[in-house]
């Protein structure tokens, strides 16, 4: 739908001073002080040239851009060096101020552009080391001929940046420029490689659940996490791999020996009873906070980030040939994540390998997803476990390991500051990792809440808490991404793989002669077992889970007073980095990743479900998504190839858009037999009208349905009163506040009348990573207690002000989530049910990563768009997500969509959120979103011809 004027909007508090004389610059710039000359100039001076002639300093020949009517450049040289140092000329000029903030972002450098507020963010990162490890992987691991590339690039964005400063590069820079003179810095290889880091940060697996699940321990029985973590259902939703080949072979060591065996060492004991649970929950609760400060540029990590992808072999399509479709979720912003363009070689051969189009990222050369001439590839994220937190006993200088003191490795790092005086850090890092928790105040004095007994030292300090990432590893993923670039065949696609490390996808695979496939790549740790642990012990049990509840070493069930709880190796809690039997053994082999190839169903489906069924031999992760989508889109597949039909481009297209929502077939008919009730019969009436709505609806979430506003709304209040009221405040949204039982009291605290004194309890969670999000893990939890309406969590109490306001079942609940509902969208869309609307509540807003996210109102109106009211939903195929404890705001979409027809490339489509330009105001800035917003498809133009016949402009780079 288009932009919905009347759309609510959003003020942050607290602005910063320097955002305010940013604001003013901006108003110049906008022509409000200085007259509308000067406005359109300042704007226009930044729009790139895009015919024509220009001099590029480098080349060793001609080169050509061809742009098409919305902007989309496809660069044409004889070299690879040329086109990758044309392809930085490129998107300099559409995207620099973007290419910039990410440079800064990955290197932990934002206060040197944004002042003081952004301290504490760099200080996380730099502890981390995303740009050490980046720099690493150049020195040590690329390839000679990926050095090339980086460095021509460099080149290319480096040649544009000498002839455009402040105005004539955006106009943030020109807000920039007047307050403090800022000037960018050359390009160089390693921000390229840099960028892979915060890619991988976002796709990082379960480390949120991981935290949350240690958190939930403070309000819930081990038994009730559970709950809320079902086993992923195999049964119903087809893992990837049905039947596909593994390959057997032995896990290696990372330094080069064979591995995979436990190693020597019992289990170690987190001690500290009740105490230490309390200090540890405080460290992981800050420590998540610190994790919400990092820009989230890919989406909100969990269980909501992921994509779609599914390819059907040519025996199934109207081609004859295979079709393929990807569309990634990730989180909107303004401009895209995504930058469409084609490279291609002149000539292609051994010397220009290139043929290649799709998206890119802006600051990275190459392909990421897309097609050359002989095959097309999509990405999904795998989800596998590749990061574990490790509690750590230290002292001020080192840190307990297999019952010995070991010295932390440290380093200094300088973190400037615009404005202001330099802050410096102290890195420490153990054996696991890094030690995140030092980077924040509340998290230096969990000792003094969490005294660690023996056998760790005596000191004040608690846990701290150590980050072991398969990212802060150099590795070769920027050579596997050229080498996808020129895979020709399946062999030569599984060997391109094989280099693309972290993050680790899903990759589906077609090609030209009629051949689909899938590879599972990836650093993936195989970890260790605890002394005594059989082989499997852990698949589906209760795990422990440190200084908490959980289980003991003899398998029942612990309290949260024992003194000796301890993990199990499997990812899923912190595990005692003091422990050697806790480490990482080695990797998973590349040779037994799961893969497929010509299945005999005909497709390959993947949109984050189980990978492989349970007998696949190696864990890559106990946090799956739970496949709701997977199974619509089979479903979806198999109703068009039944009887022999066939399946269109056009129906791959319209697959991409269904909106049906799979926990609205699962509960909408125990809601119709709801007997609905007011306290009189006018609100009887009241009620009744919205509960009509669910009648006769189709599932379908349309953005002008009404019975698919008031059915989520009815989702939204049932997982607040089942699930949502009953966590911890460290998982609730922020300043939502409720009377809870107070936890972690020394004495007990009751009111005169004997009955416990209840608290008012705050939450602490960014809307967007709250929970319950409502995503299918929540599906799921509420499919395993629908058939049973009497269980405890359908039960809430009620306050003393509302002694009836309690549910004692099932259909109590779903009455007072009903009713709850009706009350929720009166306030917001009307009394009329008529007139109600999904997408008036489901509403998209881009706004600019940076200024327009943290300005005042009138940067955010110059640098964002929207709202548009949406269709789809949370686990729909159309996949606009939306977190339920948080609001209906869509907060991950299908970042992009392509089909790509293996039959004839230039029949294949494509679409951006946005568009290709970063400059506010160009005609591309935003020029594809109302047609993403319908669903619909570009042509996507690839052979010379076809090319030629779309182009809108020319740009000729001579040496």
């Amino acid at each position: 739908m288009p932009a919905n004027k009347s759309g609510p909007g959003k003020k942050k508090k607290g602005r910063r001073a320097r955002l305010l004389v940013i604001t003013f610059v901006l108003l110049l710039v906008a022509g409000v002080a200085f007259g509308a000359y000067w406005s359109v100039s300042t704007v226009r001076a930044s729009f790139p040239q895009t015919d024509g002639t220009l001099q590029l300093k480098g080349l060793s020949g001609q080169v050509k851009v061809v742009r098409d009517d919305h902007g989309i450049p496809q660069v044409y040289a004889d070299s690879p060096e040329d086109l990758f140092r044309a392809q930085g000329f490129v998107q300099a000029q559409d995207r620099f101020w973007e290419m910039d903030v990410r440079r800064h972002l990955t290197a932990g450098r934002l206060s040197e552009m944004f002042g003081s507020g952004q301290v504490e963010t760099d200080a996380f990162l730099r502890t981390m080391g995303w740009r050490k490890v980046a720099q690493e992987e150049y020195d040590t691991k690329l390839s000679a001929s990926t050095k090339k590339y980086l460095q021509a690039y460099s080149e290319g964005v480096n040649a544009y940046l000498k002839d455009h400063q402040g105005k004539s590069l955006s106009v943030e820079y020109a807000a920039l420029e007047f307050e403090n003179d800022y000037k960018p810095e050359a390009w160089t290889p390693v921000d390229s490689v840099a960028w892979l880091k915060a890619m991988a940060w976002d796709l990082r697996g379960n480390m949120r659940d991981e935290i949350d699940r240690s958190l939930a321990a403070s309000r819930l029985t081990p038994q009730q996490i559970e709950d809320l973590y079902p086993a992923y259902p195999y049964d119903r939703n087809k893992p990837i791999v049905e039947g596909g080949a593994v390959d057997s072979a032995k896990a290696f060591d990372p330094k080069g020996g064979q591995g995979g065996s436990t190693q020597a060492g019992g289990p170690g004991a987190v001690t500290g009873g009740a105490g230490a649970a309390a200090g540890l929950r405080g460290s992981l609760a800050a420590l998540s906070g610190s994790l919400e400060k990092v820009p989230a540029l890919l989406g909100p990590n969990g269980n909501g980030i992921g994509s779609n992808s599914w390819v059907v072999s040519g025996k199934y399509t109207t081609t004859g040939k295979p079709l393929l479709a990807n569309d990634p979720h990730l989180a909107p912003q303004m401009p895209s994540l995504w930058y469409q363009m084609g490279l291609h070689c002149n000539k292609t051969s051994a010397q220009c390998p290139f043929d290649v189009a799709g998206y890119s990222f802006s600051g990275m050369p190459g392909v990421v997803i897309g097609h050359n001439k002989d095959i097309a590839w999509g990405m999904t994220n795998l989800g596998a476990d590749v990061s574990d937190l490790y509690l750590e006993k230290v002292t001020a200088d080192s840190y307990l390991y297999d019952g010995k003191q070991v010295p932390f490795t440290t380093r200094k790092e300088t973190i400037k500051v615009a404005g202001e005086q330099s802050r410096e850090i102290t890195v420490r890092e153990t054996n696991s990792g890094p030690i995140v928790s030092d980077r924040n105040d509340q998290l230096r004095k969990v000792g003094e809440k969490a005294p660690v007994k023996e056998p760790a030292p005596d000191r004040a300090e608690g846990y701290a808490v150590a980050l072991r990432w398969t990212a802060l590893q150099p590795g070769k993923t920027m050579d596997g991404l050229f080498a996808l670039d020129q895979a020709t065949d399946f062999p030569s696609f599984r060997k391109a793989a094989a280099d693309f490390e972290v993050p680790s996808q899903n990759l589906v695979y077609a090609d030209t002669k009629g051949n689909i496939g899938y590879q599972a790549p990836g650093r993936i740790p195989v970890r260790g077992k605890a002394k005594g642990e059989a082989k499997g012990e852990t698949e589906g049990r209760t795990p422990g889970q440190p200084a908490g509840t959980g289980r003991n070493q003899a398998g029942t069930d612990a309290k949260p007073d024992d003194k000796s709880v301890t993990p199990a190796p499997d990812g899923r809690y912190p595990a005692p980095g003091w422990d050697p039997a806790y480490q990482w053994t080695g990797w998973v082999p590349q040779s037994a990743l799961p893969w497929d190839y010509n299945p005999q169903r005909g497709y390959i489906v993947t949109a984050n479900q189980a990978v492989a069924d349970k007998k696949y031999p190696y864990l890559l992760t106990q946090d799956w998504g739970y496949g709701a989508r997977s199974q619509r889109i089979g479903e979806l597949i198999e109703s068009k190839i039944k009887d022999g039909g066939k399946i269109s481009t056009d129906d791959m297209q319209k697959m991409q858009t269904d909106n049906s929502s799979e926990i609205a077939k699962l509960l909408t008919p125990y809601l119709l037999k709801i007997d609905l009730k007011g306290p009189n019969e006018r609100e009887t009436k009241y009620l009744r009208e919205a509960q009509k709505l669910l009648k006769d609806w189709d599932y379908k979430q349309e953005a002008d349905s009404a019975a698919a506003a008031y059915f989520n709304a009815v989702w939204r209040n049932t997982l607040k009163l089942a699930f949502g009221n009953k966590l911890p405040k460290e998982l609730r949204v922020k300043d939502q506040c409720l009377r809870v039982r107070p936890v972690d009291s020394s004495a007990p605290q009751e009111d005169l009348d004997g009955t416990t004194r209840l608290v008012l309890e705050c939450g602490e969670r960014d809307p967007d990573a709250a929970q319950p999000d409502g995503g299918d893990r929540w599906f799921e939890v509420v499919r395993g207690i629908l058939g049973k309406p009497d269980n405890d969590w359908w039960k809430t109490s009620s306050p003393r002000s509302n002694p009836d306001a309690g549910t004692r079942n099932r259909d109590e609940l779903l009455a007072r989530a009903m009713k709850d509902a009706r009350w929720e969208l009166t306030s917001k869309l009307g009394k009329d049910v008529t007139s109600w609307s999904w997408g008036r509540l489901h509403q998209l807003n881009l706004k600019n990563q940076t200024l327009g996210k943290e300005g005042p109102g009138i940067v955010q109106w110059m640098l964002n768009r929207g709202p548009w009211n949406l269709a789809g939903g949370e686990a729909a195929v159309n996949a606009a997500g939306w977190n339920a404890a948080g609001g209906y705001d869509v907060v991950w979409v299908p970042s992009m969509r392509m089909v790509v027809n293996l039959d004839d490339m230039d029949k294949s489509r494509w679409i951006n959120l946005t568009g290709a330009s970063g400059h506010a105001y160009n005609a591309h800035y935003y020029d594809q979103t109302d047609k993403w917003a319908k669903g619909e498809l570009l042509p996507w133009a690839f052979s010379p011809d076809a090319v030629e016949k779309a182009k809108d402009a020319v740009l000729t780079l001579k040496p």
